[in-house]
């Protein structure tokens, strides 16, 4: 099948992670660390003045800085589309024992780092609080955080807000009065509406840092009471949406099956509320010993989110495309105040909302002082704020209240890559130490993002774009890196190719060279018939009727190829493996031929083959996060013996591997799995007059999703 012809321009798990976890999230520690925060702010002295390159650097500067850095090329596809930004997309946590929350400071600033949602009361808060009387049993309330006064800075920022129903010491009847009041007297209008904070964490599984009151603390207690919660507040407000708490793929608890269970929480909870919820929660703090090690763990975060989705599907069949999934909370849980850490902010934001997030929401605007250390040549007070609280540690203090960190600032550079409304597209480098992000601009505009994690090192971006032609005119640039002190525009570098100065983060803005297509985007693509090797998919028509044509684009990294074309809003696919994923984007083509913008994007697997000669039964006996037992069942169920067999099958995650087995001899290479018989489970009776089971102890770093497609003796079988 042809690529796509578009013209080209230009060259131990969750309980060791909680430990690093915020403490003043749990109510027991929340008044000492609040306090101790508050007590800071009349002694706090000013912020500290920059240190490094200038930020006004000459353009000499930037071209002798080329000379030494090396090369980086960088790939930009505007006809692959990963999705539009949401109104949801940038947001924060706020908290209840933040007494500057609302702080008209506070509030511009969000502003001005583009923040549309605002997380309320605060984690592990959501289940002590207590909106009518504004109380919080066991935590600490500082004074102007009523819902209200929370509800005076959303307003005045122009944002939203995601609120978290008290699950575990509320009731369904106190979170539909807390709508009642919210969208029927109130008028606020407040859409997202999360059932809980991290209600896995009430001790069913071990770890017990979330307030939960319920006797029976299962996965199934907590679907449930969802369906309760949902019935009661809908019944108030049927506009609002619902989340539920899901485990992230990968993360303690996640595969575990608790004492009395069927099944692990996702899987549980899924099956019983995938019909009524409107958006699933997951949370990411991918740790490490330093803010570079967990800046590269950003890596994970597209398997994991890709298995939430799976799980999604499994359970909500054609309602799977209702249902959004929301990050509400991410951080990289070491050395957060640092700037590798605000490299960290926008690659994560952008990495999710590119893989399927509709809100991501950063833990948390103030916090508080911990420890204090120097990273990069600034001081990290371990402090998961987004701004200083002006707290100390010993003698060592931070900068003025309200005083942007790092990450704010990584986030703020989100404001010059794309706003709600445009179209993320492709993009990828050749290096490791540079990552990249595209988004093609309501105003016809494309932006690049490249962030530059490498500390010694300078590279240079040589761009080259597929589907867009940009002027031959200088672009617009954007950067914060050393020296800097805010995101400051500077000068392109001469020659073309843009120097990325270490831990940086540049933003690349060019101008399209010719008219953009008449005809608008197709409506998001959903499959009408998927088999083992066809699927049928289907699209609105974009609004002003000027499509004469229509063509289906399979994704390939940033490339992408024809699978199909058609003159009406469907399509038939062909000739797809057995077992296999595929990411499609619709594009419609005016009377002069030019391609419009991408669809969403849509993804779909094809299904085993219903016909085959033998049967793979493959199933995970227990996990704990990071591993797993899996046991493995092939049958002959062909008409002739089978003595000897093969059996082959891929990881679905890099991050997944075979550590030992047992009943036959399993190798691996990369991701492919290679198992043969050990002797004594050669023989295979015809029609399933017997089987082979073997076993083994698997890893995973990240997401654990089940294979798709086995091959016995050449043969692509059956699964159940």
């Amino acid at each position: 099948m042809p690529l796509m012809q578009l013209p080209a321009t230009g060259r131990l798990g969750r309980a060791l992670r909680r430990a690093g976890r915020p403490t003043d999230r749990r109510p027991a520690a929340a008044l000492v660390c609040a306090l101790a925060a508050v007590a800071a702010l009349a002694t706090a002295p000013p912020a500290p003045a920059a240190t490094g390159r200038p930020a006004t650097a000459t353009a000499v500067e930037e071209a002798s800085a080329v000379e030494e850095a090396s090369a980086v090329e960088v790939s930009v596809n505007a006809g692959v589309g990963l999705g539009t930004i949401d109104k949801a997309a940038f947001g924060v946590n706020h908290a209840l024992w933040d007494s500057h929350m609302n702080d008209p400071e506070v509030t511009g600033l969000l502003g001005e780092a583009g923040v549309g949602v605002m997380r309320y009361p605060g984690g592990s808060y959501g289940d002590i609080y207590h909106w009518e009387d504004h109380t919080a049993p066991g935590g600490y309330v500082a004074p102007g955080t009523t819902f209200d006064e929370f509800m005076g800075s959303v307003r005045a920022s122009g944002s939203q807000p995601m609120i978290i129903a008290n699950y575990g010491t509320g009731t369904p009847q106190e979170a539909a009065d807390w709508v009642r009041y919210a969208n029927v007297t109130r008028g606020y209008g407040a859409k997202y509406w999360e059932i809980g904070n991290e209600i896995y964490g009430n001790g069913h599984y071990g770890g017990g840092w979330e307030a939960d009151d319920h006797p029976d603390k299962s996965p199934h207690e907590y679907a449930r009471n969802v369906l309760a919660y949902a019935e009661a507040m809908k019944a108030v407000d049927p506009t609002i949406k619902i989340g539920a708490v899901l485990t992230t793929p990968g993360d303690w608890p996640d595969g575990i099956t608790g004492p009395g269970d069927s099944a692990d929480w996702n899987h549980t909870v899924l099956s019983a509320v995938s019909g009524t919820i409107d958006f699933a929660i997951v949370h990411s703090y991918p740790g490490g010993a330093t803010a570079d090690e967990a800046l590269d763990r950003t890596a994970r975060l597209p398997g994991q989110l890709r298995e939430v989705r799976r799980q999604i599907d499994r359970y909500a069949g054609e309602r799977s495309s209702k249902i959004g999934i929301a990050l509400t909370e991410v951080n990289s849980n070491v050395q957060m105040n640092s700037r590798p850490n605000g490299l960290f902010a926008a690659d994560t934001y952008m990495t999710a909302l590119e893989n399927g997030v509709f809100n991501v929401d950063w833990w948390n605007v103030h916090n508080g002082p911990t420890s204090a250390e120097t990273v990069d040549g600034d001081t990290d007070f371990n402090d998961f704020g987004l701004l200083s609280s002006g707290g100390c540690v010993g003698d060592v203090c931070q900068p003025a209240v309200n005083t942007p960190f790092h990450p704010y600032f990584g986030i703020k550079s989100l404001t010059k890559l794309g706003r709600p409304g445009d179209t993320m597209v492709a993009s990828s480098t050749d290096s490791d130490q540079v990552s990249a992000h595209a988004v093609h601009r309501a105003d016809g505009t494309l932006s690049v993002m490249l962030i530059n994690k490498d500390p010694l090192n300078s590279h240079t971006a040589d761009i080259s774009y597929a589907g867009y032609t940009p002027t031959a005119q200088a672009p617009v640039v954007h950067r914060y890196g050393r020296g800097d002190t805010d995101v400051t525009r500077v000068t392109a570098t001469a020659g073309g190719d843009q120097v990325l100065p270490p831990y940086s983060i540049t933003t690349i803005t060019v101008a399209p060279h010719a008219a953009a297509a008449s005809v608008g985007s197709p409506g998001a693509p959903k499959t009408t018939a998927v088999d083992s090797s066809t699927a049928t998919v289907s699209w609105t028509a974009p609004a002003n009727g000027k499509a004469v044509r229509y063509e289906v684009y399979e994704r390939l990294g940033t490339n992408a190829q024809l699978l199909a074309s058609s003159t009406s809003t469907s399509a038939t696919l062909n000739n797809l493996p057995p077992g296999s994923e595929h990411t499609v984007n619709v594009l419609a083509r005016d009377a002069d031929g030019r391609l419009s913008r991408p669809s969403e994007p849509l993804t779909f697997a094809t299904t085993a083959p219903r016909d085959s000669s033998c049967l793979v039964n493959y199933r995970v006996d227990s996990g704990w996060g990071s591993g797993f037992v899996a046991t493995v069942t092939v049958s002959n169920v062909g008409d002739a013996p089978i003595n000897g067999w093969t059996l082959d099958f891929t990881w679905p995650s890099t991050g997944q591997s075979v550590q030992s087995s047992w009943n036959a001899n399993v190798t691996s290479s990369g991701t492919r799995v290679h198992v043969t018989d050990n002797g004594t489970n050669a023989e295979l009776a015809p029609r399933g007059g017997s089987t082979a089971t073997f076993g083994f102890v698997g890893a995973n770093d990240g997401a654990n999703p089940t294979p798709t497609t086995f091959t016995l003796n050449g043969t692509v079988c059956r699964t159940s």
